[in-house]
């Protein structure tokens, strides 16, 4: 008769254990190469920084319109020849700001702008080209992290949109009377390149680290300096299209004194333009005086956020507020010599430069909100 045995009893087994820990559902399936792609999304990011500099210099020195036509594949061939030059310049001679503006113009002076809208079309194509070489690399290799393959499409989406929209600002400046490009049409082609870098650095930043990481660091954020940096991002958005109405119009070149307007806080010309509308995005006055007022709040909303940033137990989200603040104070103070020294393009350039700043160190600290790093005790 067999013995009882007791629940107790440790039952023996020839199979061995595995004592490797397993993962649960958060890190489950293929995480993909989220360096290399990380990496691949940084060189683009690079790419976009420099093509908005170059857009920036392309519109300060006036030589967005020398190209009068979109060409996306054809045009990465500039003219080879002297009769090839001759077209182009003959097409630009048709237009109202050679007409107005540039009339009498050599052709080694038409040469020069062109080489800079040339040059910022070209940097667009190269953006594209390293995108779809990526995205079509790691497809190919089944390298793209689970839940990936739709974000990394959207980037490739953004840049489509923005080289049509692109064409639909120099449009704009090709009939009628208009000098230059729409500044609102401006305004939405430099946002939509700051949204671009945005989303290049956060899904860079995002693939630096496992999802089952950001998944507990997400657990451990700061809700309220979240919200807090998501208003200061929203406030700096804001106004960098401002400063896009105001590059667009020349509007920085027509009250050079500060903190008053030709002696006064709101020029009292400010709202002589008809329609009534028209004054926030043509009138020189109004333009600058919304861009320093929204400059003034912005300023305000980093202090608060930074003041606010102390009381955070994470070392690494208050050092980066304030670099935020740092950054902010910055490009205030680039803001005033510029407009002191009428927006010459040297200290003009810099101050988008600053911008990109700006907007990089105010997603890193919501980043940082968002998925707060651990640390330990000391």
């Amino acid at each position: 008769m067999s013995k009882q045995r007791s629940i107790f009893e440790d039952v023996a087994t020839d199979k061995p254990v595995d004592e490797t820990p397993k993962g649960g559902l958060i890190d489950a399936g293929k995480t993909g190469a989220r360096r290399a792609i990380s990496a691949w999304l940084l060189v683009m990011f690079a790419l976009v920084v420099c093509m908005i500099i170059v857009g920036g210099l392309t519109r300060l020195t006036d030589s967005g319109l020398s190209i009068t036509e979109w060409k996306p594949v054809t045009g990465a061939v500039p003219p080879m020849s002297e009769t090839v030059w001759q077209e182009e310049f003959a097409k630009y001679k048709e237009i109202p700001e050679y007409q107005l503006q540039n009339k009498g113009m050599s052709l080694a002076e038409f040469k020069t702008i062109y080489w800079w809208e040339w040059g910022h079309r070209q940097l667009g194509r190269i953006v594209g080209f390293v995108w779809a070489l990526g995205f079509f690399y790691f497809i190919v290799r089944r390298q793209i992290p689970k839940g990936w393959t739709g974000r990394l499409v959207l980037v490739g989406a953004l840049g489509v949109l923005q080289g049509a929209i692109g064409w639909w600002m120099v449009s704009s400046g090709l009939e009628g009377r208009m000098l230059d490009v729409a500044s609102y049409r401006l305004a939405t082609h430099l946002g939509l390149a700051f949204v671009i870098l945005g989303t290049l650095i956060w899904f860079a930043w995002q693939l630096r680290q496992s999802e089952m990481d950001l998944f507990q660091r997400r657990r451990n954020q700061e809700k309220r300096h979240v919200t807090l940096a998501t208003v200061l991002l929203v406030l700096v958005f804001l106004q960098i299209l401002s400063g896009a109405l105001v590059a667009g119009i020349d509007a920085g070149r027509g009250y050079i004194d500060w903190p008053m307007m030709n002696g006064e806080f709101l020029p009292s010309e400010s709202f002589d333009y008809v329609p009534f509308w028209s004054n926030f995005f043509e009138n020189p006055a109004l333009v600058q005086f919304n861009h320093r007022l929204l400059g003034y709040i912005t300023l305000a909303a980093t202090l608060y956020l930074w003041y606010s940033s102390r009381g955070s137990a994470i070392v690494a989200t208050r050092r980066a507020f304030v670099w935020v603040l740092a950054a902010v104070l910055a490009q205030m103070a680039l803001g005033i010599i510029t407009v002191l020294n009428a927006a010459p393009w040297q200290w003009a350039i810099l101050h988008q430069l600053g911008a990109i700043i700006v907007i990089v160190c105010v997603l890193n600290a919501r980043f940082l909100a968002l998925y707060s790093k651990a640390q330990t005790l000391r």
